[in-house]
């Protein structure tokens, strides 16, 4: 189907790059409006109409989740495809609760890539075997009222670099935030997993499987 929309969020401009001729070689006479940052994105996002908004979740400023809460909340009837490198066990029920309408790993090949773009345009969601599975099996064992549950989406970010062994240096750099914000958000959540330290956090997160 030729002079379909799209928006492409992703602080790679190798990735932007790679998915734009992806869509154009299968959509004729499609356009592609690119974004770099979470801001840009929402700016782009407001301005036109999309029949499909691919983003990445990690972009330096506001993070892909924080953008699809915003524009699910202006635009509720607009589909976003989240694109990301993390497994599915990081983010894809944080994104599917957000609004998203799909999630699918970088790794992917462009086949599936295309058949998650399909789906969503026709008006579905997209969700893996395995994701089905993961989402499944929460509800039976009430996952949903883990403490990392009550994490805000920056907070769940600087826990999850945290439990991987960054710095609050490094993770202000990776986030574009201040070091006193990201201490700020650390202090929170700490206090709202009951943890007392950095060990602490990782030994979490992995027992969550919410780092690989």
């Amino acid at each position: 189907m030729s002079g379909r929309k799209f928006l492409i969020a992703d602080d790679h401009q190798v990735v932007r790059n790679g998915l734009r001729q992806m869509l154009e070689d299968e959509y004729e006479g499609c356009s592609v409006t690119e974004a770099s940052n979470g801001s840009a994105a929402l700016e782009n996002a407001f301005r036109e109409d999309w029949d499909l908004v691919i983003m990445d979740v990690n972009m330096p400023g506001r993070g892909g989740i924080e953008v699809l809460v915003e524009i699910k909340r202006a635009k509720p009837k607009q589909p976003v495809l989240i694109l990301s490198m993390y497994s599915e066990s990081e983010y894809a029920i944080r994104a599917l609760k957000a609004g998203a309408a799909g999630y699918v790993q970088k790794s992917v090949v462009t086949r599936e890539l295309l058949d998650a773009v399909e789906k969503v345009l026709g008006g579905g969601r997209y969700i893996t075997p395995s994701l089905a599975e993961m989402l499944a099996s929460g509800i039976t064992r009430g996952a949903i009222d883990t403490p990392h549950e009550s994490l805000s989406d920056r907070e769940y970010e600087v826990m999850k670099l945290i439990a991987v062994g960054k710095s609050v240096k490094e993770i202000a750099g990776q986030l574009s935030l201040s070091e006193k914000t990201v201490f700020t958000y650390r202090s929170r959540l700490l206090s709202k997993l009951g943890l007392n330290g950095d060990v602490e956090v990782a030994r979490y997160a992995l027992r969550h499987g919410l780092v690989d």
